[in-house]
């Protein structure tokens, strides 16, 4: 079984918007982790799909996915007080679903424009190696702060480096284990599951994902996704 984890456990402090979580800020009444999720449901390498969310928010949620009509969510569990717990209680609630085999895909709640190729190939990079980082390349150039009076450290060359994105794929048993492990050890500080991975000895395979599959903390994160759900309707209508 193949199982969509999103993580939506935030406060969207970022975001400046005090009264809603950034997961549930309204893009033409429609809520921005809807569109996340629709992703998932509408694919059809997606067997189920599991929700962290903010616990007073729970409810909402449930509201959400039967307006609009969300049928593969096998459960909706309370976030946690980090990225990390928040995937961790997802992950038990996916194994209660499910096997240690199974495959799952964890997504941010706020991370709407993945493509359905990106799930495909992570998905079939996990079969065949056991994980997938969806990452894509690098367009900027990167300096290390050498920390001595804002003097620019080393100049890395960017065709060597690769920015992270999700969904980040892995076999349940294998992070599940990871997550113990941190827990037990206690912490707490990974920034997402491939550091975490990482860490603790596994070799890790990526596959490239598309640019536009940006995660919206900003304003401006939001005004981008904004015009690129603007552009693809004028594609529709318009014939572009």
């Amino acid at each position: 079984m193949n199982t969509a984890l999103i993580f939506a456990g935030g406060t969207g402090k970022r975001m400046n918007s005090k009264a809603v979580p950034k997961q549930f800020l309204m893009l033409y009444g429609k809520p921005l982790i809807i569109y996340t999720l629709e992703k998932f449901e509408n694919h059809p390498d997606i067997d189920a799909i599991v929700i962290s969310c903010l616990e007073s928010w729970i409810p909402q949620m449930k509201n959400y996915c039967e307006k609009y009509d969300i049928r593969k969510v096998r459960a909706i569990v309370p976030g946690g007080a980090s990225g990390q717990e928040s995937i961790y209680n997802g992950l038990r609630a996916a194994s209660s679903i499910g096997s240690e085999k199974d495959i799952v895909l964890i997504h941010d709640g706020v991370r709407p424009l993945v493509d359905p190729g990106t799930i495909s190939a992570a998905v079939k990079c996990t079969q065949e190696s056991g994980n997938a980082i969806t990452v894509t390349p690098a367009i900027e150039t990167i300096f290390l702060d050498n920390g001595q009076d804002g003097e620019v450290g080393r100049i890395i060359d960017r065709k060597q480096c690769l920015m992270a994105r999700a969904p980040q794929c892995f076999h349940l048993g294998d992070i599940l284990a990871a997550h113990e492990r941190a827990r037990s050890e206690k912490i707490d500080s990974f920034i997402d599951s491939a550091s975490m991975m990482k860490h603790y000895g596994h070799r890790l395979y990526t596959v490239e994902g598309k640019a536009e599959n940006i995660k919206i903390t900003t304003p401006v994160d939001f005004y981008m996704f904004r015009a690129i759900i603007d552009a693809r309707e004028n594609q529709q209508i318009f014939g572009l």
